[in-house]
């Protein structure tokens, strides 16, 4: 199946797409539903819009940041970077930074913040009000070298921009976890329903934080993602931040279904690692607003 490049001038240049065979010696009855994941990765590839969900908040911004550390290169960490560019959530822009061996904080955010409030800018010709952030794979142990490392570099990103000033809320997103949820129904322990939020009890006394079980389990326990506010200048109420964090778990354009984690940190770690792990450099620049790396 061949699909034109993103970002190609002409339309003759294009780009292979690849089946396993044994995908389809051994799922033949499957043919339809692969055939129609791979139009629907075409789609996004090209900048189409499969689905959305409804975003209250006006001239919102959300972002996505995860860490990929290379093993082909002595662990050289590569940093993903993926925000939204309009009401819908439906466009995104990404950057990739290159960083030392081992390091989970990033640098480099400044410039990445800056090009996405510009684009942002061109496409609503104004700029967010509120800016969302979702930072996965990191540590409790790291949570105040957030709050002092990488916070201070999105803030400083506003002073490019004349008299500008938003709101943040910060999240750090932790699927690594040792909890459990469990719903004891009819007698017996099962798996709660997608959707189920523990805020309380549990919880951290030092910071605001909920456990949300977001996508379906069909067999053993349910292990749900820990969300972890470190900042929350944007004012968002609990139910609030609940509320947009599950649905951002609906907007995954690879699985037609929820995820554990919201949509731009899936497409932040999916970015960081095939720019670690295959390109070993920065994307092409002309590829920035298009899901090249789904």
């Amino acid at each position: 199946i061949m699909e034109p490049k993103p970002g190609s001038k002409s339309t003759n240049q294009s780009s292979l797409r690849v089946v396993n065979a044994r995908t389809i010696m051994t799922q033949s009855n499957k043919l339809r539903s692969i055939a129609t994941k791979i139009l629907l990765q075409i789609n996004c590839k090209l900048g189409g819009e499969l689905w959305g969900v409804d975003i209250p908040l006006k001239q919102l911004m959300v972002i996505g940041m995860d860490v990929y550390h290379d093993p082909s290169r002595g662990m050289r960490s590569v940093a993903g970077f993926v925000a939204s560019l309009n009401h819908a959530l439906t466009k995104w822009y990404s950057r990739v930074v290159f960083q030392m061996p081992q390091q989970e904080i990033a640098d480099s955010l400044k410039v990445c913040l800056v090009g996405a409030l510009q684009k942002f800018y061109e496409v609503n010709h104004c700029l967010p009000e509120k800016i969302i952030v979702y930072r996965d794979g990191v540590s409790d142990g790291q949570l105040k070298t957030v709050a002092d490392y990488e916070i201070p570099q999105l803030q400083k990103s506003f002073e490019a921009f004349e008299n500008y000033q938003t709101k943040i809320t910060f999240f750090v997103v932790q699927k690594r976890i040792s909890t459990n949820l469990y719903s004891a129904s009819s007698g017996h322990f099962v798996s709660p329903s997608p959707g189920t939020v523990v805020d309380h009890t549990v919880t951290s006394r030092e910071w605001v934080d909920f456990y949300l079980l977001a996508h379906h389990v069909r067999q053993g326990c349910g292990i749900p993602t820990h969300y972890i506010c470190v900042l929350n200048t944007a004012m968002l109420s609990p139910d609030h931040m609940q509320r947009l964090t599950f649905k951002l778990c609906h907007t995954y354009w690879n699985w037609s279904g929820t995820i554990r984690v919201p949509a731009p940190c899936k497409y932040a770690h999916k970015l960081a690692f095939l720019s670690g792990q295959v390109l070993h450099h920065e994307p092409a620049i002309q590829l920035c607003e298009q899901l090249f790396f789904l």
